[in-house]
């Protein structure tokens, strides 16, 4: 057993170490990247008493399999069939003590397409301007395949209620936290009055999901409203969750690892709740977008927020309790 403690992985298929992205990458041509679902990483993260910006693992449409090389803290979030330790089913959304040795399994449900993996202590990965993301762009990151082994920081001891001998833990997260939603919110974008009425057609319709899906951005297939002007879009910055509508019968929206710069007319942008949600679709599936408006948009981030810091600090309490 090695000295510093590991995370063998057994199997993987699209896994990635990610954090919560580049935040200094733009303003030097890079685009932010990080995890998709963000409330989920900062969910997983809190859960183990981890800074929100701890690297994690993200898995795509595989899940992935894990054995610990010392007794370790765990949690699993995103969209995950129930996660198993050795076979016996333990619940996602919640700390999980792993002993060493110990084999986990974590699915990727029906229901979405990514689920998150934090440890505590976290993982010693390389990183570019202070943040681990993986960008295809310039071949960096952490790409996680069978045989790869990621060093932790450190490990947390078995927590183990005093009374009643087990590892007991209820956070108070809602039953629904990681509901994938086939509305995704979205404000007006900046060239919305470029389609006149025709820009309602947007709310109206219902889009597919398309398989082109990745870091960049998803595409959805349906109606594409029509500019009413004729004049060329100049390239200029587009903020992520931009959804834009080119040439042809698909709108695309852009995602964490988009350009900083794109040249086509922005209709509307999702709102971060739902840019969350948009992370977990899965190619054709239905959706439609609903318009709300930036105050709503903040009031629901917020919320959002509210529930991050009370599972953090409950997990705190939790932690100094049961050690």
């Amino acid at each position: 057993m090695a000295d510093r403690p590991e995370l063998r992985v057994e199997s993987a298929t699209a896994c990635v170490v990610t954090d919560l992205g580049r935040v200094a990458g733009p303003a030097r041509g890079l685009a932010v990247n990080g995890a998709l679902d963000q409330f989920a990483a900062r969910a997983a993260n809190a859960l183990v008493g981890n800074a929100p910006t701890a690297p994690l693992i993200e898995a795509t449409g595989f899940g992935v399999t894990l054995r610990p090389s010392h007794d370790v803290l765990m949690s699993i979030t995103g969209a995950p069939a129930e996660p198993t330790v050795d076979g016996r089913s333990h619940p996602a959304w919640a700390p999980l003590s792993v002993r060493a040795g110990e084999k986990v399994r974590v699915g990727i449900s029906d229901a979405g397409l990514r689920a998150y993996v934090a440890v505590h202590g976290s993982f010693d990965v390389p990183r570019l301007m202070g943040s681990c993301a993986p960008d295809s762009m310039i071949g960096f990151g952490t790409h996680v395949t069978s045989g790869t082994c990621l060093s932790l920081f450190r490990s947390h001891p078995p927590l183990v209620n005093r009374r009643f001998g087990a590892t007991v833990f209820d956070f108070g997260i809602p039953r629904d936290v990681g509901r994938v939603s086939a509305v995704l919110d979205a404000v007006d974008g900046p060239d919305a009055a470029e389609f006149g009425p025709g820009l309602q057609r947007l709310y109206d319709s219902r889009y597919t999901v398309t398989p082109r899906i990745d870091h960049v951005g998803l595409r959805v297939a349906g109606h594409v409203p029509q500019r009413s002007v004729t004049g060329e879009v100049l390239s200029r910055g587009v903020p992520i969750g931009a959804v834009e509508a080119p040439a042809g019968d698909e709108l695309l929206v852009l995602m964490r690892g988009r350009g900083i710069t794109a040249g086509y007319p922005v209709l509307a942008v999702l709102t971060s709740r739902a840019l969350d949600n948009a992370a977990q679709l899965r190619p054709g599936q239905q959706i439609r977008f609903r318009r709300t408006t930036a105050a709503a948009a903040t009031a629901a981030y917020l919320e959002r927020r509210r529930l991050l810091d009370r599972i953090a600090l409950r997990a705190r309490t939790a932690f100094a309790e049961l050690r």
